[in-house]
């Protein structure tokens, strides 16, 4: 598995609109839009910064993973996603070597990527998203 870089931070927050008046306004990071995914039942909105970005993750569902994260932990960093090279074959060497995984394949995310994420229990209680950007 090559890992190129960290993607992105996931950022749960209870209004996307709130955390901007921080992430933009008082760290002058710029808003490159926010998008509604459905399936997953969040609203995010990415800043970039440098070669990464910082990820807000909005719950659109009272039930929507999102919600329940905040629910249980409040308000914070919620992921780390890293980028890799082909995630397909990512997911193949973590299941030969017994990483515990949510997604058997991956699914599509924000802005059209290829995503994945590993059970925090295998990863000393971080949720670890792995995404493929083409």
């Amino acid at each position: 598995m090559k890992i190129l870089k960290i993607d992105h931070l996931g950022i749960a927050v209870n209004s996307i609109d709130d955390g901007k008046a921080f992430w933009s306004d008082v760290l002058g990071l710029d808003f490159e839009g926010a998008e509604t995914v459905s399936e997953q039942k969040v609203t995010t909105a990415f800043f970039p910064v440098g070669e990464s970005e910082v990820e807000l993750l909005e719950s659109t569902a009272p039930d929507g993973p999102v919600a329940k994260y905040i629910e249980k932990r409040g308000q914070g960093i919620q992921h780390v996603a890293f980028r890799v090279e082909n995630i397909d074959d990512a997911l193949a060497e973590l299941k030969e070597k017994g990483v515990q995984l949510i997604d058997q394949q991956p699914r599509i995310g924000a802005g059209g990527a290829k995503i994945a994420f590993l059970h925090p229990k295998a990863t000393n209680g971080v949720l670890v998203e792995l995404c493929q950007r083409d």
